[in-house]
């Protein structure tokens, strides 16, 4: 649950991993770790009688310098930071890697420990889940059937299900959000907005290797002919911002012109979306907008996205 563009290229709004990083960081106390949702509501009613405040950094855990980079920005907003380490089986789809995707909680509290967190909330599926399938939901609406989606139905009601959960159970002033996931980060906003959760929620912006690669668990999946077909991502956003001017129709024949032959990555959706409403944007339309892309490089699948001003 984020230095520069690719290439030479610059994308905009992105941060570069550097110092702070896990490497590099200082060493800190080692984080309270709770399972238990009592437990961690006990946790927290501490922090408030000393009148702290909150922030919330929600992750899947295989903690990297993007979720780290979520922690920091937590840390300068709030007094406490909470960060959730959750495997959620509602967000994955049949066939998809919920048995395989990465669970390193000592390393991830080790991490934690060097960026000074407090709390660390890691339950189990039986503590979040009792009684296994859930019968009360948040649905994401027509977006979530979108992009992301419509490769993965019903990820993002499952998503805003455990983000509602994990909200209510910590009760933060803030949550903290990376912006590589912007789809979610677009529903996540929106269903606080709809449901009048009491709540700030921060946009960090997405952390790139210095060839351009977005940081994410899954690029631990990519061998060495994997990770290079990846970069297609990176210069697609590149190649969009850089014929933004000329109009959607330039914008989209070009990113799509970066994928190439590539034998390796296999193009999922590119779409250029207005990031008010999240719809694709129309034809002739000018002004801000969002570039969205993912992609498989054999059996892992990316996404990434960039924010563009069309001409």
């Amino acid at each position: 649950m984020t230095g520069d563009g690719a290439r030479g290229s610059p994308i905009d709004g992105v941060a570069a991993v550097g110092a702070g990083s896990i490497d590099g960081a200082g060493e800190g106390a080692r984080p309270d770790v709770h399972a238990t949702i009592s437990g961690i509501r006990d946790a927290i009613a501490d922090l408030r009688s000393a009148q702290r405040t909150v922030a919330l950094v929600p992750t899947m855990g295989a903690l990297h310098d993007g979720h780290l980079a979520l922690v920091r920005r937590a840390r300068e907003l709030a007094d406490a930071v909470v960060v959730s380490i959750f495997v959620n089986p509602l967000q994955f789809g049949a066939g998809e890697d919920l048995d395989r995707y990465p669970r390193t909680l000592d390393a991830d509290v080790a991490a934690l420990a060097l960026e000074g967190v407090e709390l660390v909330f890691a339950p189990s599926a039986a503590e979040m889940y009792p009684d296994g399938a859930v019968e009360t939901s948040v649905a994401a609406g027509h977006v979530g059937t979108l992009y992301e989606g419509a490769s993965r139905p019903g990820h993002f009601d499952g998503m805003l299900t455990v983000v509602a959960k994990l909200f209510h159970i910590v009760q933060p002033d803030t949550a903290v959000f990376g912006q590589k996931d912007a789809q979610q980060v677009f529903l996540v906003r929106r269903m606080v907005a709809d449901l009048n959760a009491p709540l700030a929620i921060e946009v960090v912006p997405t952390v790139r290797e210095p060839d351009g690669l977005a940081l994410s668990s899954r690029n631990r999946y990519l061998d060495a002919d994997g990770r290079r077909a990846a970069l297609a991502l990176s210069e697609s956003l590149a190649a969009a911002e850089a014929a933004a001017e000329a109009g959607l129709d330039e914008v989209l024949a070009e990113a799509a012109a970066a994928f190439g032959d590539h034998e390796a990555i296999e193009l999922d959706y590119l779409v250029v979306v207005d990031p008010s409403s999240f719809l694709p944007v129309d034809e002739g339309a000018t002004g801000e907008a969002t570039v969205l892309v993912a992609a498989r490089v054999g059996g892992t699948r990316l996404i990434d996205n960039a924010s563009i001003v069309l001409g």
